[in-house]
């Protein structure tokens, strides 16, 4: 539940950022007859990931075991391979964020109707996009229950509220920071979603090895126990775990991670002395 809150927090705060920066500068430049585009935009984007999201669940149903648990591989490698590309697109164009969503706005403002709100749907439904495909990959690889589900809604709840108060002004948050660490926190997760797409792969018949087992350290942490469940919750951990399943994880994760601090290192470096850059400004400052 905790590695689905933290999806639904960070990709829906992403979110909110966009929709609290668009909305901040068409009211800043006078424009606030744009604002019911912006809106239908995000409704948009809304809608298109809650399908997407129910087709994810439901598409497969039917098919035979195989055919689904390779498809529920193949997808969660996919989530795993998109999500890192979020988190590395997001530490490089945080500060470049506001002033290209600007520009789009400029582009748009005086043509049709439709082009703002492509902008706001585009923007806002990528992120919609992503978390759909890594929440779902995620509850797969934690079983299934409503638990996800539930940490999913709260986690996008919070950001929602998050997003509310930065845009009235009410709070500031050093969301350079708050990117930074909980992208660190998504690449294992990620790395726990890789080895879960690794083992459906394996049960499809796909990859070899099912039953060379790395380690089993089940009648230690069963995974019915609350602390199996914990694990299995926060990191995706099996208690079973093969051999590539656990080359995968390490072969993802090691370097990865390594890359992700390097490059926030390099970040720091290039503005000495200056604190870290909020990926959005409240409403009030925004323009």
């Amino acid at each position: 539940m905790s590695a689905n809150f933290l999806i639904g927090l960070r990709e829906g705060l992403e979110a909110a950022m966009i929709v609290v920066l668009l909305l901040a500068y068409v009211a800043r430049t006078g424009r606030r007859q744009l604002v019911p585009r912006i809106w239908a935009g995000v409704g948009l984007a809304v809608a298109v990931s809650i399908g997407f999201g129910a087709l994810l669940t439901f598409g497969p149903r039917g098919l035979s075991f195989q055919a689904q648990e390779a498809i529920g591989g193949s997808l969660s490698i996919a989530a795993v391979a998109l999500v890192t590309w979020m988190v590395f697109w997001m530490a490089r164009t945080s500060r470049t964020l506001g002033s290209d969503l600007r520009g789009k706005i400029d582009k748009v403002a005086d043509g049709a109707a439709w082009g703002l709100v492509a902008v706001a749907a585009l923007a806002v439904g990528r992120e919609g996009l992503e978390t759909a495909l890594f929440l779902w990959a995620a509850a797969q690889s934690a079983g299934q229950s409503t638990s996800p589900l539930l940490g999913a809604v709260l986690g996008l709840a919070a950001a929602a509220g998050l997003g509310y108060l930065l845009h009235r002004g009410a709070l500031r948050v050093n969301l350079a920071k708050f990117f930074t660490w909980t992208g660190a926190a998504l690449i294992v997760v990620a790395g726990g979603v890789l080895a879960y797409g690794v083992h459906d792969l394996q049960e499809a018949g796909l990859l070899p090895g099912l039953h060379s087992l790395a380690f089993d350290v089940t009648a230690a942490v069963p995974p019915s126990s609350w602390y199996g469940t914990l694990l299995k919750g926060t990191l995706n951990f099996s208690p079973a775990t093969t051999w590539l399943e656990a080359t995968a994880w390490a072969l993802y994760v090691v370097p990865v991670m390594a890359l992700y601090l390097r490059s926030y290192r390099r970040s720091l470096r290039r503005t000495p002395g200056e604190p870290a850059a909020a990926a959005a400004p409240s409403a009030s400052a925004a323009a």
